[in-house]
């Protein structure tokens, strides 16, 4: 499933976690408190109170349904869009041995669903739009009442009714289209799933987590938590913030080496240049003429064999460090 070539394949295996792991955390470091930040800021957003918006009685009828409990309970959104990609990460590394590809894999859909995560809350706490359900938030004793001017006038639980003006957009679906959207943009890119030879069992494994993420808005309608134009709107955010944060470590999945991180492939046609500039021949010395031909052909090997890793690794720490 997951594809490479020889070279490729020989190459990754001198970038390991061990060996690389905590120089390409110290190049990223201002990548890795720009997400604390973000996180933050999601705690922020979600303690806070939304716009309270009025809702007159004549509105009411479009909000009546059932109190209902979630299908898809928040503590597993975690789960299944940020934990299992993770997983699929790590297993992927195993096989290649690339950490650049797991870095800016996990690094991806991190500030995929928390940069969705804020412009989900912060659009939820700025239109503060009542849930299908919250007339029974609102008056659980189904005893309604009503100010001068027709709003109403709640005698529900605080909680209740801080979360029954959060309907848009809707953060369950933004969440999943976020992860597993990054996650159908990974495996597309791993597959080769756009490589023209019409394997279209390639799109079953691609179109598998958009449907999880689509079955996951579809139950928030179920539950009568969102309007569907909440979810509509959730899932659109979701996967165009993943798209972006995808494009900013990968090719697109239609490229035709979209199966790597760009830094990788920039470290591949480094590394070849570098490669081809030291097959040079060298003039001989003095020295040379007291050295038997077998051991200053060893001699030469090694010398280049050397020479090949020490540029390999100047390049890609360079690259990922932004001097070149």
């Amino acid at each position: 499933m997951f594809q490479g070539r020889r070279d490729e394949i020989g190459l990754e295996c001198q970038h390991t976690i061990k060996s690389h792991g905590w120089e390409l955390l110290k190049n990223h470091k201002h990548d890795w408190l720009t997400l604390i930040l973000l996180a933050v800021i999601e705690i922020i957003l979600y303690l806070m109170h939304p716009f309270y918006r009025f809702v007159g009685e004549g509105m009411m009828t479009d909000l009546r349904y059932p109190m209902k409990g979630d299908t898809v309970p928040v503590w597993a959104v975690p789960l299944y869009a940020v934990l299992l990609p993770f997983a699929i990460f790590l297993l992927y590394y195993i096989r290649r041995r690339d950490v650049y590809d797991l870095h800016h894999a996990i690094l991806g859909i991190l500030f995929a669903v928390l940069i969705t995560g804020v412009l989900t809350d912060a659009t939820k706490n700025a239109v503060g739009r009542p849930r299908p359900d919250f007339f029974w938030r609102c008056f659980p004793d189904g005893n309604f009442t009503y100010d001068r001017w027709g709003d109403v006038v709640c005698h529900g639980k605080d909680s209740d009714l801080k979360d029954g003006l959060k309907s848009f957009p809707s953060g369950h679906t933004s969440w999943s289209f976020a992860g597993l959207g990054f996650l159908s943009l990974y495996l597309s890119g791993k597959i080769k799933c756009f490589d023209r030879k019409g394997h279209v069992a390639k799109l079953c494994i691609v179109f598998l987590p958009i449907l999880a993420a689509c079955l996951v808005g579809i139950s928030r309608v179920d539950d009568y938590k969102h309007h569907w134009e909440d979810v509509f709107a959730g899932g659109l955010l979701g996967l165009v913030v993943a798209t972006f944060c995808y494009l900013q470590f990968f090719p697109p999945p239609c490229h035709t080496q979209g199966w790597s991180p760009h830094a990788y492939l920039r470290a591949v046609e480094e590394s070849r240049t570098n490669m081809r500039s030291s097959e040079q021949p060298e003039p001989r010395t003095s020295t040379s003429q007291n050295v038997t031909p077998e051991g200053a052909n060893r001699q030469q090997s090694t010398i280049h064999r050397n020479s090949v890793y020490h540029n390999l690794d100047s390049t890609i720490e360079s690259m990922e460090s932004g001097n070149r």
